[in-house]
């Protein structure tokens, strides 16, 4: 194990973001390890932007979360980087566009791409890997999936740099849906002392639903299975938060903590088949995406903007709804750094912008233009779009040869309403922005890096 650790150190020395000495990765105003703030990333699976009752969901109810978002901020105009999972759980780690790294789809997808590795590259940058060169302990509980399950030779969580890890679709020690919460809080405690990161990536609401019977009985006397189901599931996952925080109260450093609340894209598409007996596999997502166009695998709004909610006691507003700042998945990575006192390597990969002055209450403008790369299943009438820009208030979706395009004011337009498509009044903005998409798209990968593939296909 030392050796592959070693070689990894090389390989990361190499690709420059190892090159600097762990004192030139912590700024020199970094704050001393009682007052770095520990950092908990809680990431949802297929959660869409109306599943929580304070974002005006008709039926579901979440009065952890809802007590999340009175406590800090909400922010609403919060963008994932791919509508479906891996891409966009390698964005969030990340803090670069998946498909940097040829990750496009879902590891194991029966159309993947040629450019598609067997797991995310563990030369990539990672959070966890600077933060715990910063002096923090590090764990990722819940759900991995930026790898192929089962898939020899890929890396082991250590490679990514974290500490201590339990999870489903990853390598090394499993864990079950209803456990990943417990597992988070024990991590709490043990590690009340020091500054820790930890992912809490929870199953809800993924399929396939296994509720507990606790939450089915609460939701007993809805009369839509599905919907009865899905609020279930819902229940679940809204207690899980609960537990965090409830633990993060009980080891004294809730306010010496920043909580995140987010998923990975929105709802799943909704399915009448039954499924098998007592799993409740298929009923698939009635999830609401509060007004937004499209669904999970869209790259209209409804599959790419999912709830982000910041609670950072003494520093995020109270209560506070931020409508204006364009957050995205690839911004994580820098503003935790900042939020640590660690400064990126002047030649890391990065292509989010450190956003920590919005969690402040500041008005921030980001300065760089956000993509969107998806190549997975598609078809009318959202799911046609293969790539997306958005620069200020505009957004652009397009086919891969930029021949079919919308054009939307996400400031006027969050629904992005066909019958207000502006293509065709704006065409100087429509030709500046699918070129620049599409040169965007040019500099990726289009085949598979060796190092990223399993032993029999290099």
């Amino acid at each position: 194990m030392k050796t592959v650790i070693n070689a990894l150190k090389s390989a990361l020395l190499l690709a420059g973001l190892l090159h600097a000495p762990l004192a030139t990765l912590q700024a020199a105003d970094t704050p001393p390890p009682t007052a770095k703030p520990n950092i908990v990333f809680i990431y949802a699976d297929d959660w869409g932007w109306g599943d929580l009752s304070c974002h005006g969901s008709t039926w579901v109810h979440t009065p952890n979360i809802d007590r999340l978002a009175s406590e800090g901020v909400d922010f609403q105009q919060f963008n994932v980087l791919n509508p479906v999972c891996s891409p966009s759980r390698v964005a969030a780690m990340t803090g670069c566009y998946p498909s940097r790294y040829g990750v496009n789809s879902v590891f194991g997808a029966r159309r993947p791409g040629p450019e598609q590795p067997d797991w995310l590259d563990p030369r990539a940058p990672t959070t966890p890997r600077y933060l715990k060169a910063a002096g923090y302990r590090t764990a990722h509980f819940g759900k991995w999936h930026m790898a192929k399950d089962n898939v020899p030779g890929q890396p082991e969580m250590a490679d990514y740099g974290i500490d201590e890890s339990a999870v489903f679709h990853g390598p090394g020690p499993g864990i079950q849906y209803h456990d990943i919460a417990d597992r988070a809080a024990q991590f709490i405690e043990a590690n009340k002392d020091r500054p820790f990161f930890v992912d809490v990536w929870i199953h809800e609401s993924h399929t396939a639903h296994t509720p507990t019977p606790e939450a089915l009985e609460k939701w007993k006397d809805v009369e839509d299975e599905q919907k009865r189901i899905y609020a279930a599931v819902i229940t679940d996952g809204d207690n899980n938060v609960g537990k965090v925080l409830a633990a993060l109260d009980k080891a004294g450093v809730a306010d010496n903590t920043i909580v995140v609340f987010a998923s990975d894209n929105g709802p799943e598409r909704t399915s009448t088949a039954k499924g098998t007996p007592g799993k409740y596999g298929s009923y698939y997502s009635v999830g609401e995406t509060g007004g937004l166009r499209g669904r999970k695998r869209n790259l209209f709004e409804g599959g790419i903007r999912t709830p982000f909610i910041v609670r950072w006691p003494g520093h995020t507003a109270v209560g506070l709804k931020n409508d204006t700042t364009v957050f995205s998945a690839v911004d994580l990575l820098p503003t935790f750094c900042a939020a640590a006192g660690v400064t990126l390597p002047a030649d890391a990969p990065c292509d989010g912008e450190n956003l920590i002055a919005a969690f402040k209450g500041e008005t921030i403008t980001r300065t760089r233009p956000i993509f969107w790369l998806h190549t997975g299943a598609g078809g009318e009438p959202d799911g046609w779009p293969r790539l997306a820009v958005r620069e200020g208030d505009w957004k652009l979706v397009t086919t891969f040869d930029g021949k079919r395009v919308e054009l939307h004011n996400m400031k006027t337009d969050r629904a992005e309403d066909i019958a207000k498509d502006q293509s065709k009044e704006y065409p100087e903005v429509v030709s500046r922005l699918t070129k620049m998409v599409l040169d965007w798209k040019a500099t990726l990968p289009t085949e598979a890096d060796p190092t990223c593939l399993s032993p029999g296909k290099r």
